[in-house]
């Protein structure tokens, strides 16, 4: 085969590679995803930043590989590129490291609550104590309030008799 034949085919694989990368680093994003709720801007500005990183990549492999000329057939082979990694290894990776993590949170939170159970049992005994405070000291705020207010209206009366 001829040299031109054998760059046009690496290029052709370099771009199908690129493809089934950035579908990977998507599903870094959609497992991500799943474990931490998401709302829409959040969303909307991760795949922002998802698509310009993309759109940079492509232009320097497109740089590199073939002096920043667009070729079709590297368009196809990233979409195939794309395509054949979401088919094949995808579902498999984003249900199977997703269940992986979220088993380890799993852990991880009820090492934190074991460790932390002897706190909490003393907040909630302190909680009843701390509403006791609250319900006498929200009746001894209104009885001052009272005062208060029956002591600024006897000082508005000295002043303006005078």
């Amino acid at each position: 085969m001829s040299q031109s034949i054998v760059d046009e085919i690496m290029f052709l694989l370099d771009s199908f590679f690129l493809g089934a990368v950035i579908t990977c680093v998507y599903d870094s994003f959609l497992i991500l995803r799943r474990l931490i709720r998401h709302n829409m801007l959040l969303i909307s500005l991760e795949d922002l930043v998802f698509w310009i990183a993309c759109a940079v990549s492509v232009y320097y492999v497109l740089y590199e590989e073939n002096n920043g000329i667009l070729r079709w057939f590297a368009v196809v082979g990233a979409c195939v590129g794309m395509i054949a990694y979401k088919k094949t290894l995808s579902p498999w990776i984003v249900c199977g490291v997703s269940g992986v993590l979220e088993k380890i949170f799993c852990v991880v939170l009820w090492i934190v609550r074991f460790i932390f159970k002897p706190f909490a049992f003393l907040l909630r005994k302190a909680g009843v104590g701390g509403r006791r405070l609250k319900r006498k000291g929200g009746r001894t705020a209104k009885y001052m309030k009272k005062k208060l207010t029956a002591c600024r209206k006897v000082f508005n009366i000295i002043l303006c008799k005078h």
